[in-house]
Parts: structure tokens; sequence; C-alpha cells
């Protein structure tokens, strides 16, 4: 059975959280089925991992917070800083440079 959240996954919260955010503002459980329909059903990240997540970018100023009623409900509303934006270039340029070595290593084989 394969891992849901693998090892190789650190960073990755943030960087799909950020990368929603930049799009429009979101709630949490909003942001947990957006992150598995933008990839694809290929990660699923829980409540447990999703809102952890959120306090603490919030608590280093990349998101922000905004209560908001809806149909009667409060939500908490995040959208990404300033800083988070940087920070989002930062992750995005990282997972790239990874990325692209690990599919140049499946692509050639023959390369040590």
């Amino acid at each position: 059975m394969a891992q849901t959240n693998p090892p190789f996954m650190s960073g990755v919260p943030e960087l799909l959280i950020l990368r929603l955010l930049i799009r429009q503002q979101m709630y949490g459980y909003e942001l947990v089925r957006a992150i598995r329909s933008s990839t694809g059903d290929a990660i699923g990240l829980r409540e447990g991992v999703v809102y952890p997540a959120l306090y603490a970018m919030e608590a280093r100023g990349t998101l922000k917070a905004r209560r908001k009623s809806v149909n009667g409900r409060n939500r908490v509303y995040y959208a990404v800083t300033a800083k988070g934006k940087r920070r989002l270039t930062s992750l995005t340029e990282e997972w790239q440079r990874v990325t692209g070595g690990v599919r140049t290593a499946l692509e050639e084989p023959g390369r040590a």
C-alpha cells in the first residue's frame, strides 16, 4: 500500500497552499478539496496537515486570516501576503529544480 504522505513531501503542503491561495482566498476545508482536485487526486492532504500548516504560515507572516460569515457560519479565509508571494516564488523554483532532476534521472537510466 502506498504511503499517503511520503517523506519527500516535506514542503509540498506549503507550496500547494500558497499556489492555490495566490489565485483566490479560501477557507481550510475548501483548500483540502482544492489540493486534491488541482493535483488530479495524486495528493490528498487531510485537515490534520492543512490546518497546522495554515496556522504556522500565518504565524510566519506568509498568510493573513480573515473571519467571514457565510450562510450563518463563521469561516476563516486565508490570503497570501507579500512575504507569502516571495516564499511561493522560492518554493516553486526549488521544486522545479528537484522535479527536473528526478525527471532527468528517470529519462536517462544509463546516467549515474
